[in-house]
């Protein structure tokens, strides 16, 4: 059975934005409802998503015709799939698990819902678990953050589903531990006043935050064990992976965690064939243009990592047939 414990708060949030909908499905769909003025649910302003929708919006702008794409601040992967589910938004970053729970009915609390107008565009880059201690703190493994106080993600996020997955392969329970549910900006601020003990956060390698944080404040990253990881694997559709130890000045060795993907989707009911295919196709190449280091990821050959029961959006389709990427 797959972990996928949101906050209350988030939970309520979607509930509330899939009910507005009604429980059968998105919209009914249709050309008239289709539109080219944008808005681009991304993340919080610390992580990546954030920074990335705002370089990707201006690529979509300059490199098609007649396209107005409005990039917002949000909880991210569930927040903007509820959003675009309810039709105020119409692209979204998600972590592709929360994606494909999303299309599966499987978000915990949602009463089996479907999010069934959400198209997948494209896979962008890997997004590692981040296990961020103070060097000081005298924490050596995940296990010692029983009892702590520990930063598990934002409402509306798809970190918080790894947190959950992270900290249940570890032995972990929810009374085990006191939740801070945050954005990992504020989190880091959290952790060098010493007001949390921990903050996990699963973001693009490596990420701003995390540096800036380095730059004040002793820091460690916490390394998960073979057992753990395959655990978490497991439970939440994660695959393994090391955060490199270039990533960071501090960082003396590679360090294993887990990784999901970094996705863009985009509303099949207000998103046109035609516009999709165009996104898609200056997304890859325009994607030198991309200043922040995830950039050197984004590759058609790639773009369908983690796409799993996600459908993909017809214009991105049109797109990869074109160019002979092999289709799930």
């Amino acid at each position: 059975m797959n972990i996928r414990r949101m906050t209350v708060a988030a939970v309520a949030a979607l509930a509330l934005t899939l009910s507005a909908c009604g429980s059968s499905g998105g919209s009914d769909g249709g050309d008239d409802q289709t539109t080219n003025d944008l808005t681009f649910g991304t993340g919080g302003t610390s992580g990546t998503y954030y920074p990335l929708g705002g370089e990707l919006a201006t690529i979509f702008e300059d490199n098609v015709d007649g396209l107005t794409v409005n990039y917002v601040e949000s909880g991210a992967s569930a927040e903007n799939l509820g959003k675009i589910y309810q039709g105020e938004w119409q692209l979204g970053f998600t972590q592709s698990d929360t994606a494909n729970n999303a299309v599966n009915g499987e978000l915990e609390d949602l009463d089996g819902t479907k999010i069934d107008n959400v198209g997948w565009i494209a896979s962008l880059y890997p997004e590692a678990a981040h296990i961020i201690v103070r060097e000081d703190s005298g924490i050596k493994s995940v296990k010692d953050l029983k009892g702590k106080k520990i930063a598990v993600g934002d409402a509306g996020s798809g970190t918080r589903a790894i947190s959950d997955a992270i900290l249940d392969a570890a032995g972990i329970g929810e009374s085990d531990y006191t939740p801070e549910i945050t954005d990992f900006g504020a989190s880091t601020d959290m952790l060098a006043d010493k007001q949390i003990d921990a903050t996990i956060f699963v973001v693009g390698t490596p990420v701003a935050g995390l540096t800036q944080l380095a730059a004040t404040t002793d820091v460690k990253l916490l390394g998960l064990d073979k057992e753990t990881t395959s655990a978490i694997e497991e439970d939440s559709g994660a695959e393994s992976y090391d955060i490199p130890a270039d990533a960071y000045d501090f960082l003396k060795e590679d360090v294993p965690t887990v990784s999901v993907f970094a996705s863009l989707v985009a509303s099949t009911d207000q998103v046109s064939e035609d516009t999709a295919y165009n996104m898609t196709k200056v997304l890859f190449e325009n994607s030198d243009k991309v200043t922040l280091d995830v950039g050197k990821l984004i590759t058609k050959d790639t773009a369908m990592l983690g796409i799993g029961d996600v459908p993909l959006h017809p214009g991105a389709q049109k797109y990869y047939e074109e160019e002979g990427i092999d289709l799930p």
